[in-house]
């Protein structure tokens, strides 16, 4: 049997822990399982209420201050011994009844992360609307088409969750990039349920982080490898345009016409100098990831199974690295 890690991050979830740690014993029976509790430097009385729990399952890690949700996964994850690593919220919102057909599917059917979709999702507008942008924006910009990217409750392999980059907000964001990775994806859909204890952490104000980490992302899957192919296809844009009203004016002006107080002549070395540059950035951005992937001896893509067979006189062996 597979063991199963937990990974949950806590910041002032008082009143939470415990009936998270019963709800996930009572969902878990028959499966081996750590349950692994980070707290980001929580200011009431988390961390001892984990620690009156005396449950064998359960280990908690302390960060030294508040590094923010992301942070804290990657802490979870780093130490994780589970052959399936699982991402649920602390606040009792995810279901843990929820994980065993998320495991079974993920099992049964082959899939590197298996995400929830949050039914009758109970939250206000002010959560879910940025939300709701992400999603869309996800779907319409990538190929990734799944309905909740924002649900916390993950099924992952252990491969596959070792490899998501965790910093600044990218917990929204653990389903686009291993899918930018190659990890195979599919959704299905969960409870979700109302808070009863503590106070949400998120405003409106993440509408723009969310905006930002997405439009980063989004920006590394298309043009890490090769940003010229941005910045320089931008700089041509700007210095064709310059040089077309350039060579407008210098008609204008073989034609008797005066051009030196005209703002278009401006306009046009203006549009030329700019797109020299961004061309220039674009070279140097080309320089710096050749460097990344050489630097490092890191390839360029990532495999996520190799399968060879090898015969005897009985059976066929099967083997998977």
């Amino acid at each position: 049997m597979c063991l199963l890690s937990l990974v949950i991050p806590v910041y002032n979830e008082e009143g939470n822990t415990d009936l998270l740690t019963t709800a996930i014993e009572k969902g878990l029976q028959g499966y081996q399982y750590e349950i692994i509790y980070v707290d980001d430097f929580s200011t009431d009385k988390t961390r001892q209420e984990i620690k009156a729990l005396e449950n064998p399952n359960v280990v908690l890690i302390e960060l030294k201050r508040n590094y923010g949700q992301s942070s804290a996964l990657a802490a979870g994850i780093e130490y994780a011994k589970g052959d399936y690593i699982i991402t649920m919220d602390g606040d009792m919102q995810n279901d843990p009844s929820d994980i065993p057909k998320m495991l079974e599917i993920a099992v049964n059917e082959d899939w590197d992360l298996v995400t929830g979709i949050r039914q009758k999702r109970k939250d206000n507008f002010i959560r879910t609307l940025p939300s709701k942008i992400a999603n869309y924006i996800i779907r319409k910009a990538t190929k990734l088409h799944i309905t909740d990217a924002g649900c916390a409750l993950k099924v992952m392999t252990a491969e596959t969750a070792k490899a998501v980059p965790l910093y600044g907000e990218l917990h929204r964001f653990i389903a686009l990039n291993a899918h930018i990775d190659g990890a195979r994806i599919t959704e299905i859909p969960v409870q979700h349920h109302a808070r009863k204890f503590g106070v949400s952490k998120y405003g409106l104000g993440r509408t723009f982080k969310v905006m930002n980490d997405l439009l980063l992302i989004l920006f590394q899957r298309k043009y890490l490898q090769k940003p010229l192919y941005l910045f320089g296809n931008i700089g041509m844009l700007f210095f064709g345009t310059g040089v077309i009203i350039n060579l407008y004016l210098i008609t204008i002006k073989l034609m008797g016409n005066d051009i030196g107080t005209r703002p278009l002549l401006l306009l046009g070395i203006l549009l030329i100098l700019v797109g020299i540059q961004f061309f220039t950035i674009g070279i140097v951005a080309d320089l710096l990831m050749r460097t990344y992937y050489e630097s490092q001896n890191k390839a360029p893509y990532n495999i996520r199974k190799i399968t060879t067979f090898e015969k005897n006189e009985k059976e066929p062996i099967l083997h998977v690295s």
